[in-house]
């Protein structure tokens, strides 16, 4: 497998799928949810750490995200949001991280008439967490959710202008949502990507499907990916091992 690919697992999962990581060279995406987060034993994640060192993996995070906002306009939001934050890098310092992944929080639905505000709010609480991830030795890549074009997180981006802080492109969010071509999107953000999540839907629902199975164009975006971003990790985020098993199949269709 390759060391640039990764597969989305479950904290709360992790010791079932250790063995399988290790014998099968899968380097881990690790979800925390906030679950995860309030029931986290260091002592045990330690040694699932040191597993995983030991057996040369690689490891991304995923930060949890339901119901967090890091540019709310509530400032109680926004210090739940930090406080969970702090919790997943205190996983982070164990489990060194090449990347970690955050959702922005931005909807154009909620935020369209306050998009300036939502932008200040989110420069002044990413700031602080970008010099955390340089402390760790990490970067913070931050995802497209309902993001139909790229100038929200592109303003975000440049705004912070950090190599700390960059961009996770999500293919299965992209294509529900988008409003401009994926060639499009690379122009903008390209330079931005560190991280790239792989799955396929047929535009309507986040299906997380293996690549290949839906509408997606993945010749296109793996082309992209290695003329914009020939550093960024892939992952696969299939929800079920059944779908990682058809998703590590077909991807080698794309490699």
């Amino acid at each position: 497998m390759s060391e640039r690919l990764h597969a989305t697992v479950p904290c709360l999962r992790l010791s079932a799928y250790l063995e399988l990581l290790v014998e099968r060279r899968i380097n881990p995406e690790i979800y925390f949810s906030a679950e995860a987060l309030e029931c986290c034993d260091h002592s045990v994640l330690k040694q699932q750490a040191a597993l995983l060192r030991e057996a040369g993996l690689s490891v991304t995070l995923h930060a949890p995200h339901m119901d967090l906002n890091p540019g709310s306009l509530d400032p109680y939001i926004r210090n739940a949001t930090a406080r969970r934050f702090e919790e997943l890098f205190r996983a982070a310092e164990l489990l060194c991280p090449k990347v970690m992944v955050f959702h922005p929080g931005y909807d154009e639905l909620r935020y369209g008439d306050y998009r300036q505000a939502w932008l200040d709010n989110s420069i002044a609480f990413w700031r602080p967490m970008v010099a955390r991830a340089s402390g760790v030795g990490t970067v913070i890549a931050v995802e497209n959710i309902f993001d139909k074009e790229p100038s929200v997180l592109a303003e975000l981006l440049e705004a912070i202008g950090d190599p700390c802080f960059c961009h996770c492109f999500d293919a299965g969010h992209w294509h529900m949502f988008n409003t401009v071509s994926m060639e499009a999107w690379f122009e903008r953000l390209g330079h931005f990507v560190a991280e790239a999540h792989i799955h396929d839907n047929h535009g309507v629902r986040d299906e997380h499907l293996p690549p290949g199975e839906g509408t997606i164009d993945f010749r296109l975006l793996f082309s992209l990916l290695e003329q914009h971003a020939p550093q960024a990790v892939w992952t696969l985020e299939a929800h079920t091992q059944e779908r990682l098993e058809r998703a590590l199949v077909s991807v080698r269709n794309y490699l």
